[in-house]
């Protein structure tokens, strides 16, 4: 991606801060997300940088690591670590040696791959951070104003302050539809489905074979596209494993690797003692929308808006802009969902500060006190709860209860 092309990242500022404090630093993060550019970005010329896409650094790294850190010595940018985790070893004994912070940046598009190795080795020596796609404040050049959504007065009077431009119903949509690639979003729009072609095939012959010998590629793109078409929905394994004429072991498998590489998001249910009736299963969100509606075939923003799938990729994306005010702050995002047997559902839980702030993704512009009318089931959940909300397509916030706020999709 071009510097001329570049938007200020959130997650700048936690750089900074993170690395005067580790030595090591962790970016993890799908692909084409923005993560060396980000990094060359927070650094100096002083700064190396080196790629393990690079074949012949690869095999160095892995065959030879004390070599490699002695051709890339520190402070070095490490790209796509995940291709030689033999460097982890030598990273920790040149790290003890050094004692000094912000020695070594690393990249990985294998978030939960690598998580093992690293904090086997190299525990209290390495800070790890999330970054996804653009979010809508870095869209609009409000990237210092985001802060971890939580629905609060002090929340809400800061997202207002720092608000972009209006959205109405189709800008939402078209975003939605572009999705949150930096090289596509900041680029030129007419090459989406040359993007999303090119990238699909990249992460297959990529990722997809460095995590798994997938024997059949042809039925794992077909789990990729009945995964998109089931955002915003409870996982079904059987009836994905039927869809996609492989066996339910395969379908949890190949779930684990797109959520492993950064293309979903599992979120799973709250537990408890108090209650056995709640499920067990988890709900998938793609964390790209753009690569969602790309793969289920929509041609258009107006399609989509009009669409089947329209209130479940809105939902998809309200959630993917929560999620990123978190981890674009270099947080944990403490998030679950609500569903028991009764079939009585909460779309979001958000945990701060030992409170739960209960959330419901609506497209309506219009929401009644009904549109939370669950969030009283959670009680039996013997936790404090906090005020909640209903994020919807609202053009100004209103408090639909002493509790509970509508608030605009145009302000996450």
């Amino acid at each position: 991606m071009a510097a001329a092309m570049y938007r200020q990242r959130t997650l700048f500022r936690t750089i900074r801060r993170i690395s005067g404090a580790f030595p090591i630093l962790m970016l993890t993060g799908p692909r084409q997300v923005g993560k060396t550019t980000l990094l060359e970005h927070c650094g100096d010329e002083r700064r190396r940088y080196v790629t393990l896409d690079d074949l012949e650094q690869r095999e160095i790294a892995r065959n030879d690591p004390a070599l490699f850190l002695q051709m890339h010595p520190a402070p070095a940018t490490i790209d796509e670590v995940q291709y030689a985790p033999q460097l982890f070893s030598q990273l920790k004994l040149a790290v003890d040696r050094a004692k000094q912070p912000g020695m070594y940046w690393l990249t990985g598009s294998q978030k939960f791959h690598l998580m093992q190795d690293i904090t086997e080795t190299l525990a209290g020596r390495v800070a790890i951070i999330d970054l996804l796609g653009l979010s809508r404040a870095e869209i609009d050049g409000q990237a210092h104003s985001v802060r971890p959504f939580v629905p609060t007065d002090e929340w809400l009077t800061n997202a207002k302050a720092n608000m972009g431009p209006p959205r109405r119903l189709m800008d939402i949509y078209h975003q939605i539809w572009l999705g949150s690639f930096p090289g596509l979003v900041l680029g030129d729009e007419a090459v989406r489905d040359v993007f999303f072609r090119s990238y699909i095939q990249t992460y297959i012959q990529r990722d997809v074979r460095a995590l798994s010998r997938v024997g059949d590629e042809v039925a794992f793109y077909r789990m990729l596209r009945a995964a998109a078409a089931r955002t915003g929905q409870l996982v079904n394994y059987a009836d994905l494993a039927r869809d996609v004429d492989v066996d339910q072991k395969t379908t949890k498998a190949w779930l684990s690797i797109l959520e492993t590489t950064g293309i979903i998001h599992l979120l799973r249910p709250c537990h408890t003692n108090l209650t056995k009736r709640l499920l067990k299963t988890p709900k998938l969100y793609f964390l790209d929308t753009g690569l969602c509606s790309f793969l289920t075939g929509w041609s258009s923003p107006q399609t989509l808006e009009a669409g089947a799938m329209s209130g479940a990729i809105l939902e998809t994306w309200m959630f993917a802009e929560i999620l990123k005010s978190y981890w674009h702050n270099g947080l944990h995002a403490l998030f679950h969902f609500y569903r028991d047997r009764d079939h009585r559902e909460v779309d979001l839980l958000i945990e701060r500060d030992n409170r739960i702030h209960p959330v419901e993704f609506k497209k309506t512009a219009s929401p009644g006190v009904t549109a939370a009318r669950n969030f009283s089931t959670l009680a039996r959940l013997g936790r404090p709860l906090g005020p909640g909300a209903v994020v919807c397509l609202k053009e100004t916030d209103t408090r639909l209860t002493r509790d509970v706020f509508a608030i605009p999709a145009s302000l996450l």
